[in-house]
């Protein structure tokens, strides 16, 4: 019993000291590193002898071509295509290539398409009977590419495999580096009416006069692209990511009836088989006219062919150089006008055509809104290299192709058209005028990513909106706009670096996103010149080319020396938002007296004032050293130390130069949202002046939370705003003014200023 007791007297004296003795520290985990300045070789593809580190074409880069030369005919009656086609393919790859992969785009709309398969789908509470009857009753109509034929170079059959909307021919041997190949494919497809089912591609049906406007594109089969970055990009096409194309040379008849008028992408070669004898006049005054458009084919010419449905054929004749695709339009409502177009090396043709339903606005706009957008993307790129740049009106579409493209916005029935019609159409013109650019010339992998070419379009969409019309009311570019965005529900947002097909919502994503970064990019973080001479150079490097994102990003820093890793990390790759706010400010006085803080400090380091000379004093409104006396404005002659120093170490002409600070304020930042963007405060004066001061991002980079500035003024502030001209697309600004008041959102202040 005694022994038992015992052990049980030293197990308990052993707890007892075992809680008395302090646990060791617990030591947080270490960690990779996560600062957001941190260089981005783990999201970025290694340079190599394609791509370059500077973001610069490599001495190994190569990409294909393929030719085409195709006889089409456009059914009117059956709103139907045929066509035969030869292509010729050059394989420019280091490797052999043991087939080829096609695109046949029109299947995206066959009855056996995945396309409809692969979305989920709930039960309206309630629909539009027509749209009820095609849903549920009617079988689906007969569509997509209907291949009669692929023949080789001698006329023998060939192998292929259609998959969707992707097509494999397989080659007989393989096509080695530097090798040709030609092989011809016979089709047909009915065309869409796109009014009714939606597409990029099809025909407009006027009830009151029985014509169709046609807008034809996708309608061939097509090459996909093979480089050294996906080999075969043959994703299939499901309807959001649009084309991936290489370049090539294009010889294209189109047969249509003869009361049609026609244009398309390319050089017309037979214009007078084609043209009236007064229509040649007029197109050739055009051609010389560089201050308003010339009408070619006129509202009166084209209102009789309304009525007329000819029988007879006609063939226009098309050349095109160096272009990634081919689309044509096609209607005999056709009114035709055009205006020549002065670039600094040539002289390029801005055309519009349009039915009369789309009179007056089109007439008064739409070549002058062309003419603008060649001349002022031309300025911020390179010269437009192509002839001629089309303005097609077609209802419910903005879409384009090389040289051509379709666009929305008439008046209504009455001849009414609103604000709200007039700046939608000029913009939508702007907008896909300016896809010449990106991604017809800069060759960009649509396919894959969105914001490659409609980020990029839409940013310089703003910029030639901004300088075309005084106070023009963009829809996308200023930082305000994307606020809604950027501040919503996380689970509907992806990071603009996600493809096409994956995005919630594809407008903001794809096109506002981008273009709102890059105009945060010019305005606030590089400024004007240096984004201006990098995002040229970065048009030049790659037009004619096949960019990556990684090519834009390095050239981006490689031509202004500005380090973007930590912008492109949080703005591309991330769904971070902007949120800096104010979190504290402290207002300081001069005092010779030395601070209870400086005393415990000096204590607590063993170091003592008298050692290091005479010293100053700042004692902040809410320290207990401040009393009633300190508050008042500095006046060096009034502390005896300051002025001593001032007078000792300063000559007359010295001291009249030195700055006069009064008043110092203590502001500590933070930043609730974890995107980095710089720190940009205003300052409002008592006698309502104001003062703006800059501060780099990199003021961010050993604190990502918080970050502290002092301000030294001539003059007492009065109130402290962060982002004042809403630059930086900051989600709140309740945090954004001191002291605290009643804010309201960034979107709202930008609203209300317009």
């Amino acid at each position: 019993m005694k022994r038992i007791l015992y052990i049980l007297s030293v197990a308990t004296a052993l707890q007892a000291a075992a809680q008395e003795t302090p646990a060791p520290p617990k030591r947080e985990q270490g960690h990779y590193d996560n600062n957001k300045f941190s260089q981005m070789y783990d999201l970025m593809a290694t340079p190599n002898m394609y791509r370059t580190a500077s973001g610069a074409p490599g001495p190994a880069y190569y990409q294909q071509q393929a030719d085409y030369k195709m006889d089409i005919e456009l059914d009117d009656k059956k709103a139907r295509i045929y066509g035969v086609e030869t292509i010729t393919y050059y394989n420019n790859a280091p490797e052999a290539l043991e087939y080829l992969w096609l695109q046949l785009d029109q299947n995206q709309k066959a009855p056996t398409s995945q396309t409809p398969l692969a979305e989920s789908q709930r039960m309206d509470p309630a629909y539009p009977t027509d749209n009820f009857s095609r849903r549920y009753l009617e079988t689906p109509p007969e569509r997509g590419f209907n291949i009669e034929y692929i023949k080789d170079a001698e006329g023998r059959p060939v192998r292929y495999t259609v998959n969707h909307t992707m097509m494999r021919i397989d080659l007989p041997k393989p096509l080695k580096q530097g090798e040709k190949i030609s092989f011809s494919i016979k089709w047909w497809f009915n065309i869409v009416n796109y009014r009714v089912e939606g597409s990029r591609s099809g025909y407009e049906h006027f009830d009151k006069d029985g014509n169709n406007l046609y807008v034809i594109a996708q309608f061939y089969p097509r090459m996909a692209v093979y480089n050294d970055v996906e080999g075969w990009q043959n994703m299939q096409f499901w309807g959001a990511g649009e084309f991936a194309l290489p370049f090539g040379n294009f010889e294209v008849n189109i047969t249509v009836p003869a009361d049609h008028v026609l244009e398309a992408t390319g050089d017309l070669q037979n214009r007078k088989d084609v043209f009236t004898p007064e229509q040649l006049k007029r197109y050739e005054l055009a051609t010389k006219t560089f201050d308003k458009p010339v009408v070619v084919v006129t509202q009166e010419e084209a209102e009789r062919a309304e009525k007329g449905f000819s029988e007879n054929k006609k063939t226009w004749k098309f050349k095109a150089t160096n272009v990634r695709d081919f689309a044509f339009s096609t209607s005999r409502k056709f009114i035709y006008d055009a205006m020549a177009v002065q670039l600094s090396g040539k002289t390029a043709m801005a055309i519009s055509l349009y039915p009369k339903e789309s009179n007056p606005l089109w007439g008064e706009n739409s070549t002058r809104v062309v003419a603008h957008t060649l001349k002022t993307y031309s300025k911020y790129t390179f010269d437009y290299p192509y002839p001629k740049a089309i303005s097609i009106s077609a209802e419910d579409q903005g879409m384009e192709y090389p040289m051509i493209c379709w666009n929305y916005g008439r008046p209504d029935e009455k001849g009414f058209v609103s604000d709200r019609i007039r700046y939608g159409m000029m913009s939508v013109i702007i907008h896909e005028v300016g896809h010449n650019f990106f991604p017809m010339i800069v060759n960009s992998d649509e396919r894959q990513w969105t914001w490659m070419d409609e980020g990029l379009n839409t940013f310089l969409q703003y910029l030639t909106e901004q300088e075309f019309i005084p106070n023009y009311p963009s829809q996308r570019g200023p930082a305000a706009k994307i606020v809604p965005y950027m501040s919503g529900d996380q689970k509907f947002l992806e990071p603009i670096m996600t493809n096409s097909e994956s995005i919630h919502q594809f407008g903001a994503n794809g096109y506002g996103k981008p273009a709102t970064g890059l105009n945060i990019l010019r305005e606030t973080i590089m400024g004007r010149e240096l984004f201006d001479h990098a995002f040229k150079t970065y048009a030049n490097r790659w037009k004619f080319k096949h960019p990556t994102p990684e090519d834009f990003f390095r050239t981006m820093e490689d031509a202004s020396a500005v380090d973007l890793d930590w912008f492109w990390r949080g703005w591309f790759y991330s769904t971070d938002y902007v949120d800096i706010g104010i979190s504290e400010v402290k207002q300081y006085y001069v005092s010779e007296e030395q601070t209870k803080e400086m005393k415990d400090y000096a204590v607590k380091r063993g170091r003592f004032n008298e050692d290091r000379g005479p010293f100053v004093y700042m004692v902040a409104t809410n320290s207990p050293d401040f009393n009633k006396q300190l508050e008042k404005p500095l006046n060096i002659a009034d502390v005896k130390l300051l002025n001593t120093y001032v007078n000792e170490k300063f000559t007359p002409e010295e001291r009249a130069k030195l700055k006069t600070p009064k008043y110092f304020y203590e502001v500590v930042f933070d930043k609730p949202g974890g995107m980095l963007m710089p720190i940009i405060v205003e300052l409002t004066f008592e006698d309502g002046t104001t003062e703006t001061h800059r501060f780099p991002v990199q003021i961010w980079r050993k604190n990502n939370q918080t970050a502290t500035r002092v301000f030294a003024t001539a003059r007492p502030v009065k109130k402290i705003t962060l982002d004042p001209k809403l630059e930086t697309a900051d989600i709140d600004a309740s945090n954004n003014v001191w002291p605290k008041s009643e804010a309201k959102s960034k979107f709202d202040q930008f609203e209300q200023k317009k």
